[in-house]
C-alpha cells in the first residue's frame, strides 16, 4: 500500500501495467520521430495538420486527433474552414510533453504512465476534452483510473504527483488532484507505521524518511523489530512547495496528529527553505550532506526519483533575483505562521524568534507579525539572549529592536496574568501553577537583565527605554538585582555625559537591599554611582554582614553542641585563599574609612541641628515679646522722653528753688481734684 512498486502491480495489470493503448486508430505508425523541435509520425501518409506549442511543432493527421478530442473538433467547426491545417495551443497544461503523450494515445501508440507524467497527462486530456462521448475508454477515463487506483494507494507516488502539480495550476486544483494527493499523504502519515516497508535516506543520523530509488528493499529495509521513528515523513513532505505543504499539514491536523509532530515538521520545512533561520555551521553541514546524497544518487538508475531539495549558495545576484527570493521567503513565512498549532510548546521559542527576525526583515504583514509576537510571549521564558538580539530594521537610531523586546515582555506578562486568573487552572493546581509562574518570571528577569547589559553599550539607547524595560517586570520577579546592577553600570560606562539627576533616576530601578555582598563591594568603590546610592549600598551591606555574622554565630553555637571541636580564627584564615584574604582586608579598610567619614558627617549634621533649634527658640521668644509690647510702644517712647526732659530741668534749677514735698503734694492733689471736677 505504501510503495507503488510492490502493491500497485496487481492493480496495474488491469491497465496494462501502466501502459495505455487505444484499440481504434486510423493510421498505422511505428511511433514518433523527433527532428530538432519538430515531431513527425513514422508513417507513409503525409501529415495534414500542424499543432504549434511554444517552440515545438507536431506534424500530425486530423482524423486520429478529431476522433478523440472534442476541443479540436470545436476549433475546426468554429473556424468554418474545413481545410485548416495549423493550430496554436500554447496554453495547454503540461506543455509539449503532455501533448506528445496524448497524441501518441490518439494514434494507438503505447504510453507508459508514471507518477511523474500522470498529472500533466490528466490535465491535458481535460484540456483536449477527450471524454467518453467521443470514444469509450478515452484518455480522461484511463488517467483518472490510474490516479485513483495506483497513485493514491502509494505514499511515494502521491508525493511525486503532488510535486508535479506545481506547474499545473489551476488545472490540478480544479480537477481535485492536489486535494486527493494531500489527503492521501495525510492519511498515510497519521496511520500506524509498523507495517511500512521503507528505508532510510541517509541524509543525517537524526532525519529519517523512506528512500525513493531503485535500491533493493531487502538490502535497505529495516527489520520488523526496528521501531519506525515518528518523524519518518518529515523529509519527504518538505520537498513540496509551500502552498501544497500547507494543504498537507492542514489535512494532517484534521486527522488528529499530535501538535508536537506538526510543529516539528514545520520547523524542519522552515530550516530547509529558509537558510537564514539556522547558523552558518548548520548550513555548511546541511550543504555537505546534500552534496553527498546528490553524488551518490547520481549513480543510481535514471528512472529513479531523487527526493530532497538541494539548495546552492551562489554568488551575489542582481536586484531582480534577490527581490524575487525575498518575495518567496515572505510567502513561506506568512504561510508557516498561519499553520503553527496554537498549543504552547508546539514549536520552540528559539524557532519563533528566528522566524520573527526574518519576518521583520522581510516586512511581513503586521497582523501576522503581531500574532507571532504573541506566540513568543506564550513561552518567553524559554528564549535565549542570542535569539533576543534582533537588529532594528526600521528607521531607528538604536542598534537592536528594544521596542520589540518590550512588546514580547508585555505579551508574556499578559499571558501569565491570564493563566493565573483562569478558574480552570486555579482549580487544577494552585500551588504548582504559582511556583511555575514565579520560576518563569525569574528566568525572564535574568534574561531581561542580560539583554539590558548587552544593549546598554549602545550610545543611542535612551534612558527612558532602558528604564521602562527594566521596570516592566514586577518586583517579585527579581530575588537578586546583581544582573540589573551590571546593566546599570554598563549603561553608565557607555553614557558618561549623564547628569546627576539622570544617574539618580537610572539607579532608582535597582533595589540596593537585593544586591549580593560581592555586588555591594563593587558598588561601594564605583565612582560612576551617585553618592546617595553608595551610602544606601553601604548600609545594606552592613546589615547583610551583621545578619550573616549573627546567623553564622548561631550556626556555630549549634555545631559546637554537636561537635565540641573548637575552630579558632587562625584555622579559618589558613583555609582561606590568600588572594581572598588580601582583597577582603582591603575592602574592610575602605569600608571603615567610609564609615568614619559617614560618622563625621552625622556628627556635623547633629551639631548644625542643635544650633538650628537654639536659634529657632530665640527667634520665637523675640516674636512673642514684640507681640505683647506693640500696643504700648508709643506710650513708652513718650514716657521715656518726658523722663529725660524732667531730669534735664532738675539739673538746671538750683537746689533752693526746687519745690518742697508739701508743695508737690498739694499740686498733685489739686490736679487730681480738678481732673475729677472736670
Amino acid at each position: 500500500m505504501w510503495e507503488s512498486e510492490s502493491e500497485s502491480a496487481a492493480v496495474g495489470q488491469q491497465y496494462g501495467g501502466g501502459v495505455l493503448t487505444s484499440t481504434k486508430h486510423g493510421v498505422k505508425t511505428e511511433g514518433f520521430v523527433q527532428r530538432g523541435h519538430s515531431w513527425y509520425v513514422a508513417t507513409d501518409i503525409p501529415s495534414d495538420f500542424l499543432v504549434q506549442i511554444g517552440e515545438s511543432s507536431f506534424h500530425l493527421h486530423k482524423y486520429p486527433l478529431l476522433s478523440r478530442s472534442g476541443k479540436l473538433n470545436r476549433i475546426i467547426y468554429e473556424s468554418r474552414d474545413p481545410d485548416i491545417n495549423k493550430i496554436v495551443m500554447d496554453d495547454i497544461p503540461g506543455g509539449p510533453e503532455a501533448f506528445e503523450l496524448a497524441a501518441k494515445f490518439c494514434y494507438g501508440i503505447a504510453v507508459d504512465l508514471t507518477a511523474g507524467n500522470i498529472s500533466g497527462l490528466r490535465c491535458a486530456a481535460e484540456y483536449l476534452e477527450m471524454t467518453e462521448d467521443l470514444e469509450e475508454g478515452n484518455l480522461i477515463f484511463k488517467t483518472e483510473a490510474f490516479l485513483s487506483y495506483v497513485v493514491l494507494s502509494s505514499w511515494r507516488d502521491s508525493i511525486v504527483v503532488l510535486k508535479s502539480c506545481e506547474k499545473l495550476s489551476p488545472w490540478a486544483e480544479n480537477l481535485q488532484i492536489v486535494r486527493r494527493c494531500s489527503e492521501s499523504i495525510a492519511w498515510k502519515a497519521c496511520a500506524n507505521p509498523k507495517g511500512i516497508r521503507w528505508s532510510y535516506t541517509g541524509r543525517t543520523a537524526k532525519i529519517s524518511s523512506p528512500r525513493w530509488n531503485s535500491m533493493s528493499m531487502k538490502d535497505s529495509s529495516p527489520s520488523r523489530n526496528q521501531q519506525v521513528p515518528p518523524d519518518w515523513w518529515f523529509e519527504d513532505v518538505s520537498i513540496l512547495r509551500i502552498d501544497h505543504f500547507v494543504r498537507v499539514v492542514t489535512a494532517i491536523k484534521v486527522k488528529g496528529m499530535r501538535f508536537e509532530l506538526i510543529g516539528a515538521s514545520i520547523m524542519h520545512y522552515a530550516t530547509k527553505w529558509l537558510p537564514g533561520l539556522i547558523s552558518d555551521t548548520a548550513l555548511q553541514n546541511d550543504e555537505a550532506s546534500s552534496c553527498s546524497i546528490s553524488n551518490s544518487s547520481s549513480n543510481a538508475s535514471g528512472n529513479s526519483w531523487k527526493g530532497g531539495l538541494h539548495m546552492v549558495v551562489a554568488a551575489p545576484r542582481d536586484d531582480a533575483s534577490s527581490s524575487l527570493q525575498a518575495k518567496d521567503h515572505r510567502l513561506i513565512i506568512e504561510s508557516l505562521i498561519s499553520i503553527i498549532p496554537p498549543q504552547k510548546d508546539s514549536v520552540t521559542c528559539s524557532f519563533l524568534l528566528r522566524l520573527l527576525r526574518m519576518a521583520n526583515m522581510l516586512k511581513v504583514a503586521p497582523a501576522l507579525v503581531t500574532e507571532l509576537e504573541k506566540r513568543v510571549g506564550m513561552q518567553f521564558e524559554q528564549a535565549t539572549l542570542a535569539d533576543l538580539l534582533i537588529p532594528c530594521y526600521n528607521k531607528s537610531e538604536t542598534m537592536y529592536d528594544v521596542d520589540l523586546v518590550q512588546r514580547l515582555l508585555e505579551h508574556f506578562l499578559v499571558q501569565e496574568q491570564t493563566e493565573t486568573s483562569s478558574p480552570g487552572r486555579q482549580s487544577f493546581s494552585d500551588k504548582h501553577m504559582g511556583s511555575s509562574n514565579l520560576n518563569a518570571k525569574a528566568r525572564v528577569a535574568r534574561l531581561v537583565d542580560s539583554y539590558l547589559t548587552e544593549v546598554s553599550r549602545d550610545r543611542n539607547l535612551s534612558l527612558t527605554k532602558f528604564q521602562v524595560l527594566a521596570e516592566a517586570l514586577p518586583e517579585s520577579a527579581r530575588t537578586c538585582d546583581d544582573g540589573l546592577y551590571r546593566a546599570i553600570d554598563s549603561y553608565l560606562k557607555a553614557h558618561p555625559t549623564l547628569s546627576e539627576h539622570e544617574r539618580k533616576r537610572l539607579c532608582r530601578v535597582m533595589d540596593c537591599q537585593k544586591l549580593s555582598i560581592d555586588a555591594c563591594l563593587h558598588a561601594a568603590q564605583n565612582e560612576r554611582l551617585p553618592l546617595r546610592v553608595v551610602v544606601q549600598v553601604l548600609f545594606s551591606e552592613q546589615v547583610k554582614i551583621s545578619n550573616a555574622l549573627a546567623s553564622s554565630s548561631l550556626k556555630g553555637d549549634d555545631e559546637s553542641l554537636n561537635h565540641p571541636m573548637v575552630v579558632n580564627r587562625k584555622t579559618l584564615l589558613e583555609g582561606t585563599p590568600q588572594s581572598f584574604q588580601e582583597g577582603w582586608s582591603t575592602a574592610k579598610k575602605d569600608i571603615n574609612t567610609l564609615k568614619f567619614e559617614l560618622e563625621s558627617v552625622k556628627a556635623k549634621y547633629l551639631e548644625l541641628q542643635n544650633d538650628m533649634e537654639t536659634l529657632q527658640k530665640q527667634f520665637d521668644k523675640m516674636m512673642l515679646k514684640q507681640k505683647h509690647t506693640s500696643a504700648w510702644s508709643s506710650g513708652w517712647k513718650k514716657l521715656t522722653k518726658f523722663t529725660k526732659t524732667t531730669n534735664v530741668e532738675n539739673h538746671d534749677v538750683p537746689p533752693h528753688q526746687l519745690p518742697t514735698a508739701s508743695e508737690e503734694h498739694n499740686r498733685k492733689t489739686t490736679r487730681r481734684w480738678r481732673n475729677s471736677i472736670s
